[in-house]
C-alpha cells in the first residue's frame, strides 16, 4: 500500500502544474439525452446548446457518450466522447476546441488531436439534422 507522500505524488502527476494537465480556461460542456434506436441515437436539439450555431453538447445515450456540435444550420459534427488517450470521458469545451479533463488532451470539432498526450483522433459519426431532429448513425 502506497504512503500519503506517494499517492500525493501520484495525483499531482496528473493535475495541478503537470504540462498535461486541463487547461483553467475550460468549461464545462453541456448534456443532452440521446435517444438509441437501432443503428443510430437521436437528439433534440431545441433548449440546448446546439439550437445554436457553434454550440457543442456532451449527448449521454444507452449506445454510450458523443461529442455533437452545430456546424451551421442544418449541419452538426459528431464524434466518440471517449478520449483516445486513457479513456476518460470529455466534458470540456475551449472554443472550439473539446478538452479531455483527465490529462488535458485537446481535439477539434472533427475529433482530430490538437495537443497531447493522446495520440489518435477521435471516431467520427455521420450526422442528419430534420425537424430539429439530429441523427447519429453508429
Amino acid at each position: 500500500m502506497a504512503s500519503g507522500g506517494t499517492l500525493a505524488t501520484l495525483f499531482s502527476a496528473c493535475g495541478g502544474g503537470s504540462p498535461t494537465s486541463p487547461s483553467g480556461m475550460a468549461s464545462m460542456l453541456g448534456v443532452v439525452p440521446g435517444r438509441f434506436a437501432g443503428s443510430r441515437v437521436q437528439v433534440t436539439v431545441a433548449g440546448s446548446a446546439l439550437a445554436d450555431v457553434g454550440g457543442a453538447a456532451l449527448v449521454e445515450s444507452t449506445a454510450g457518450v458523443f461529442l455533437l456540435a452545430r456546424t451551421n444550420a442544418s449541419a452538426f459534427s459528431a464524434v466518440d466522447a471517449v478520449c483516445s488517450h486513457e479513456s476518460c470521458t470529455i466534458t470540456g469545451t475551449d472554443g472550439a476546441v473539446y478538452v479531455c479533463p483527465c490529462h488535458g488532451s485537446r481535439y477539434n470539432r472533427s475529433g482530430q488531436v490538437m495537443a497531447g498526450p493522446a495520440r489518435a483522433s477521435l471516431r467520427q459519426f455521420a450526422t442528419t439534422f430534420t425537424d430539429g431532429v439530429v441523427t447519429i448513425a453508429i
